[in-house]
């Protein structure tokens, strides 16, 4: 496999630190709202990802952190007369829910900042001793010009950083340049920890650095998030890891591309800014998973109700073949003949390009098109009269493929239709058969428009999503 390197600016060969376990930390999100389709990028890119390197056959311990110490969570607090704790710990529910609807996986670990404030209080220490870093007034602050490879995430050189550097009227730094490691509470009211600085909770940048090192060890195999953490976020993360432990951080780095909305940057001022939940109201969590992997991941790519529309479409089109190849599975007998047999063994070279895509930088788009190819392919030969075996064999393939994406998943055991659905589906059946076809009719309107229409075959009904 081939991952393109941020730090390198090229792809290289993914060799692994052991290849008994893959360690990949993700950036997470800042728990004091619901996340929005940009943060969702990152966590179905990586989520993916890791559900590729497992398929491959390799064991993977995946960090990914919640900031539950910000700014943002403080003043949510302040708003709504309750805790900070309370905020975070309600968007963190709020996260398993959405990231469950777009069938992300939960971390192997999800670490708090909360959870680790020895951790970090002891790392930022040594910092301070290895003259790193110094504490002004209850501030701790790292010196970023006593990192010599400061700036080789990002490629920014120091002069061209110190030219757009400056020093808040707050800050007691010794250097534009320097960041904030650990800060002095302010206010009575302001989440804070005893530390040999005095009351006081950490900046943003250290928690990755400890969580993972914690949970990970000190050099990882992958570093991944968003475009935007590029610098400062990640670039702080190596000099000040990189400063304690004396050795690299993490050996590949990985970011994903922007998202724009209507070919317009997302932002509350300009109102296009969507959270998860509110495209949920509209479309599936799988239509918003699908959409977010139809591109390469490090392409920007944009969020439009047309867009939307295509993914969700394109993503009927493989359920119904799906669907399809259960309803020939349930009605179908018999083994595989030689003609089928050699059939079967043709379709061996879809799963080979849609490896060949992903094994090239997480190619996922062209993973889609290779899983496109080989449904047109099952559909041209799955007719009536297929031996049950060569359809079992077909749908074991599509679902070994579109696993790894994360896709065909929800709703499987009925092949995507609830309960409500059958039960809708048996009435008119009932209807027809008694004819009372007012209300056989008024039900194929019901049906049509949630998206259901419905097939004769010689097996009986067929449930079409549309």
């Amino acid at each position: 496999m081939k991952i393109y390197n941020t730090l390198t600016r090229k792809k290289e060969e993914f060799i692994p630190i052991d290849e008994k376990e893959l360690k990949i930390y993700v950036c997470g999100p800042t728990v004091y709202n619901y996340f929005h389709i940009g943060n969702a990028r990152p966590f179905v890119v990586f989520d993916t990802l890791r559900k590729y390197m497992e398929y491959r056959g390799k064991h993977v311990k995946f960090v990914q952190n919640f900031t539950d110490v910000d700014d943002k969570i403080i003043n949510k607090a302040r708003e709504e007369g309750v805790t900070a704790g309370e905020i975070s710990e309600k968007y963190i529910e709020e996260y398993y829910k959405d990231a469950k609807a777009l069938n992300v996986e939960k971390a192997t670990v999800h670490p708090k900042v909360t959870e680790n404030m020895n951790e970090i209080i002891a790392f930022v220490s040594d910092l301070i001793d290895k003259g790193y870093a110094y504490e002004k007034d209850g501030d701790v602050y790292y010196s970023t010009r006593k990192f010599e490879d400061y700036g080789k995430l990002s490629k920014q050189n120091i002069e061209d950083l110190e030219s757009g550097a400056r020093i808040e009227v707050e800050e007691k730094k010794q250097d534009p340049l320097d960041f904030a490691l650990w800060k002095a509470q302010k206010v009575e009211d302001e989440l804070a920890w005893q530390s040999p600085w005095g009351l006081g909770r950490p900046g943003w940048h250290i928690e990755c650095s400890v969580m993972s090192t914690k949970y990970l060890g000190e050099t990882i195999d992958i570093h991944a998030g968003g475009q935007d953490l590029t610098f400062p976020h990640h670039e702080n993360e190596i000099a000040q890891t990189e400063a304690h432990t004396g050795k690299p951080f993490a050996n590949y780095w990985m970011h994903n591309g922007y998202i724009t909305i209507d070919n317009e940057k997302m932002s509350k001022s300009k109102g296009n800014f969507f959270t998860v939940r509110d495209i949920l109201k509209d479309y599936d969590g799988e239509v918003i998973r699908f959409f977010l992997l139809s591109g390469h991941y490090r392409s920007p790519i944009n969020f439009s109700r047309e867009l939307m529309d295509q993914s969700k479409n394109a993503l009927a089109r493989m359920q119904n073949a799906k669907n399809n190849l259960k309803h020939l599975a349930e009605h179908g007998t018999g083994s595989m003949s030689e003609a089928e047999a050699e059939l079967f063994e043709g379709l061996a070279k879809y799963r080979e390009k849609f490896i060949a895509a992903m094994d090239d930088d997480l190619n996922t788009a062209d993973a889609i098109s290779a899983v496109f190819e080989l449904i047109k392919e099952i559909n041209t030969a799955a007719k009536d009269g297929v031996s049950e075996e060569f359809v079992r064999k077909c749908l074991e393939l599509l679902d070994e493929l579109t696993g790894v994406l994360g896709l065909l998943r929800e709703n499987e055991e009925e092949g995507g239709i609830d309960d409500e659905i059958q039960q809708l589906v048996d009435e008119r059946q009932a209807a027809r058969k008694a004819k009372n076809f007012a209300r056989a009719d008024e039900i194929r309107d019901i049906l049509k428009a949630r998206g259901i229409t419905l097939e004769d075959t010689p097996q009986g009904i067929r449930i079409v999503k549309s």
